[in-house]
């Protein structure tokens, strides 16, 4: 009997579950008029057109999600000039297992630049002098100046190091920071 079962019954069924499964994840949350949608009640006072309609249903059926950080439209938006010949610094803050690593990397290898970083082969670091000078760094990142301030170092770690890691690096002139 058992012979039998698995050879005979046991693909079926096993075909059947499988179908299933796929069906399960496939098939819409709602089918047909199971899950009846309510107009939102604003479209049922304005009664407003099929297009509005549409639109405020749409939204009501997105979940709602509160802001963790809410940002000002103005601070989101803001231009930031940066002044690469002047005194001006990016610090550039890796957060691991975010493509911080990728990101490191195009930004000392592949931003055209007047004068683009200089990468020697075989090396993971690269200096990134300012247009005109040989001393100053524009870019403080684990690619151009290596972990100055250790390993994955934070935002408060690096406020507090930047200043005085660029003082040894003999880069007294670059102060502002950002």
């Amino acid at each position: 009997m058992d012979e039998r079962f698995n050879r005979w019954l046991l693909p079926p069924l096993l075909a059947l579950l499988f179908l299933l499964i796929v069906y399960q994840y496939v098939s819409p949350a709602c089918p047909g008029a199971a899950c009846p949608r309510r107009p939102p009640a604003s479209a049922a006072r304005r009664g407003g057109g099929p297009e509005e309609r549409e639109e405020e249903e749409e939204a009501a059926a997105m979940p709602r999600l509160a802001a963790k950080f809410p940002f000002a439209r103005g601070e989101l938006c803001r231009r930031v000039r940066f002044d690469m010949r002047g005194r001006d610094v990016i610090v550039f803050l890796h957060i691991q297992k975010t493509g911080g690593t990728t990101f490191g990397r195009h930004l000392v290898r592949n931003i055209h630049l007047e004068q683009p970083c200089y990468c020697r082969a075989g090396q993971k670091k690269c200096a990134c002098h300012r247009p005109g000078g040989d001393k100053d760094t524009w870019l403080f990142s684990r690619f151009s100046t290596g972990w100055s301030c250790g390993l994955h170092a934070d935002w408060t770690e690096l406020t507090s190091c930047v200043p005085a890691a660029m003082e040894r690096r003999s880069c007294a002139g670059n102060r502002t920071l950002r």
